[in-house]
């Protein structure tokens, strides 16, 4: 067996590894990147890329089908070619995994390694049946995968989870989505705008992320208008019954029901790669699930030479977010034992529906509630919306009320990917709700309902001062 010595180790060549890997060698430091399946992040290969390849045709064949609605009339019927809708899915993927394959192949062949890792001890890992590395730290960096119950797994290639998805070559007839995150409602409304019958269920009343109570039942109502989508549901049991999954569900409220699908794509989460990396062998201190215990500002894993970076940690598994993780945890591993707080962006994030759902910022839930005046819009009857005919989902903006500093933001409606990167960045920039109000405001635009969120924010603002002065005075009477 080989033996290499490198300073940094890095598992895992994801968007997170080779942030780390660039970290380390930016600090001049030696490092091999180790993976255990083919390169290419997972991002690129069943991720973001090929969803929204597959979004981006639904949109297309539901503009067709919409079109009547603006006086505009398609001869005939409406006709999507599964096979060809898959194939640029895949062409357009494989251009993409391609991109990264190059950065991949620029690295120099002494720093990678493919193997499945494992630690023999905190700096001693075992690479396949053919390398020990030793190391002076090391970064996991494996990323996640999709959660399956044990329950569902004897329907055999019946279940699918999104990776599954990005391979069919044809559309299938029926899907049951069992999850309503990111994945069920993205995967979920494409496919029934593709002509599939798709139904999406959930165990609880949770949707896309939302806490927001308001933005959470206007983005509902905006989907169930369009798709079978059930939440508080549960699937009690699932058979193969010849080609077909039967599948007896149950919904808060209704009788269970017997119904029968092509497929169950299962998108109900995903858990860290972290089985299998022998951390019971570090020095690290693991919970029952076997995840290690780590420090969310340098990712360390207590004061082992060990870090944690990406979809691994669990924290928050999205893109951007891999990179920062990536890069804070290749500079603390180069900067070990000297490790410090790794600088992050405002909290972002996008889910490509329609509605689209999006946050900035402090999220509802995370709000000091005493604190904060709210703003809404209702996209029902914002002008730009309606000339879009995409007039439905809300927008709720949080202002602390005595620093008129812009909190953050959840919402539901069109183009809220855009919204949602000028509300991080004035988050960011630490903006008081007036600064933003002096911003440009062209018309007819979306970003209008956002000015009329931010009056109403800053409107109730006023009145809380307003209603102080008044107590205040009372107070001062009293005495």
């Amino acid at each position: 067996m080989q033996q290499v010595k490198k300073d940094v180790a890095i598992i895992g060549a994801g968007t997170a590894g080779l942030s780390a890997y660039r970290a380390v060698k930016a600090a001049g430091q030696s490092a091999v990147l180790i993976e255990g399946g083919p390169y290419g992040t997972t991002c690129a290969r069943v991720g973001c890329m090929p969803s929204k390849l597959l979004i981006a045709a639904a949109e297309a064949a539901h503009a067709a089908r919409e079109a009547s609605r603006f006086g505009v009339h398609i001869e005939g019927s409406l006709r999507i070619d599964g096979a060809q809708v898959m194939d640029r899915v895949k062409r357009e993927r494989d251009r993409f995994v391609g991109f990264v394959l190059d950065s991949v192949r620029s690295i120099p062949a002494e720093d990678k390694l493919q193997g499945e890792a494992g630690f023999l001890a905190d700096t001693v890992l075992k690479v396949g049946d053919h390398t020990e590395v030793h190391a002076g730290r090391v970064v996991i960096a494996t990323g996640s995968s999709p959660i399956v119950p044990d329950a569902y797994k004897k329907l055999g290639g019946r279940l699918v989870v999104n990776d599954d998805v990005f391979s069919w070559n044809e559309l299938p007839r029926s899907v049951l989505v069992v999850g309503a995150g990111v994945i069920g409602l993205e995967l979920g409304q494409a496919l029934a705008r593709l002509g599939v019958r798709v139904c999406i269920i959930n165990r609880s009343d949770s949707l896309g992320g939302l806490s927001d109570p308001d933005v959470r039942a206007s983005a509902l109502e905006a989907f169930q208008s369009e798709l079978d989508l059930r939440l508080n549901s549960e699937i009690l049991d699932v058979a193969l019954k010849g080609d077909e999954v039967e599948v007896r569900l149950r919904t808060e409220g209704r009788d269970p029901t017997v119904e029968h699908y092509d497929y169950v794509l299962a998108a109900a989460g995903r858990r860290p790669n972290v089985d299998g990396l022998g951390l019971a062998n570090t020095s690290a201190t693991l919970d029952d699930r076997g995840m290690p215990h780590f420090d969310p500002a340098t990712l360390q894993l207590g004061s082992t030479p060990i870090f944690i970076a990406g979809d691994a940690n669990g924290t928050l598994p999205l893109l951007h977010e891999a990179a920062d993780d990536g890069r804070i945890a290749g500079e603390n591993a180069a900067l070990y034992p000297e490790v410090r707080a790794g600088k992050r962006r405002a909290p972002m994030a996008v889910v490509f529906t329609d509605p689209q759902l999006a946050q900035a910022g402090l999220r509802f839930r995370e709000l000091p509630k005493q604190c904060v005046a709210f703003g809404e819009v209702d996209f029902a009857s914002q002008g730009r919306s309606r000339v879009m005919l995409k007039n439905y989902g809300k927008l709720r903006v949080y202002v602390h009320k005595q620093t008129r500093r812009f909190l953050g933001a959840e919402m539901a409606g069109p183009a809220m990917e855009h919204i949602a990167h000028l509300l991080a960045w004035a988050v960011q920039q630490e903006l008081t709700v007036d600064q933003m109000l002096a911003m440009p405001f062209y018309h007819p635009v979306v970003e209008e309902g956002l000015r009329t969120a931010l009056r109403e924010a800053a409107k109730h603002q006023a009145e809380a001062e307003l209603e102080q002065v008044r107590e205040a005075e009372v107070a001062v009477n009293s005495a």
